[in-house]
């Protein structure tokens, strides 16, 4: 953990990994990419931290990605013990919801992907949390316009580029990083704040710039590296003043 230091230190370029390790990484993106062909008619059962969590064909698997069992099992240290109402933006299989409401008061999941919607609740159901985890379907905040969070979770899609399908916006936008940073502050509470999970593998300088921008508060509170890529998770908190981005 190192929480005092600025993301523009400690988000290095890809390129630090050298030539072999950015090698292994697309070897393993396309691993990924062909299985994930391969399985499209398959539902998997996967085990983060002990939790079941059913992974549906078109929703990204948080297991074989790393990112969202990251995330998940960052959150029992991070959360307010308070009971907490939380947003998981992105959600996904729902594996942040569910880890999210053990500790949370309530818990509401977004994601564009109408299949991961129906793959969240699933796995609420399945782990005995429907009646703290609601799950909407939207484009980031519109779903729950006018509401704010004491949290706000983002394992966001970090690639740029345009995404081909429903699936595809999982890990690759165009103008997410802009909006989120955008609308972030109509959605926290006064002492809320964000907890976004970026990687090396994408470019992480772009959502960085985008809430400095906003005059947001950025901390680094985890950081996990594999051979071929760097996770770091932020904390985003409005700025020394207390300024409050415009939404």
């Amino acid at each position: 953990m190192t929480a005092q230091m600025d993301p523009a230190h400690v988000l290095p370029s890809f390129r630090r990994y050298g030539l072999a390790r950015m090698a292994i990484g697309k070897a393993l993106h396309w691993r990924y990419r062909l299985f994930q062909r391969k399985s499209q008619a398959d539902v998997v059962l996967e085990r983060i931290d002990g939790v079941p969590v059913l992974v549906a064909p078109g929703v990204l698997n948080p297991r074989l990605m790393r990112t969202g069992e990251f995330l998940a099992t960052q959150l029992s240290s991070l959360l307010p013990a308070d009971g907490a109402e939380v947003l998981d933006m992105g959600t996904g299989s729902g594996v942040c919801a569910l880890f999210a409401a053990r500790r949370a008061r309530r818990v509401v999941g977004v994601d564009i992907n109408p299949t991961a919607v129906r793959c969240a609740y699933i796995n609420a159901l399945m782990n005995g949390m429907d009646d703290k985890i609601e799950v909407l379907q939207g484009d980031l905040f519109a779903p729950v316009a006018g509401r704010r969070f004491d949290v706000v979770l983002f394992n966001p899609p970090f690639v740029r580029g345009a995404p081909r399908n429903d699936a595809d916006r999982a890990w690759r936008s165009t103008d997410v990083a802009e909006r989120f940073a955008a609308d972030l502050g109509a959605h926290l509470k006064p002492a809320g704040f964000g907890l976004l999970l970026l990687s090396t593998y994408g470019d992480a300088s772009w959502f960085v710039s985008q809430l400095r921008q906003r005059d947001f508060a950025l901390r680094v509170v985890a950081e996990r590296e594999y051979i071929n890529e760097k996770l770091t998770l932020l904390r985003v908190d409005a700025g020394r003043l207390g300024k409050v981005p415009d939404a």
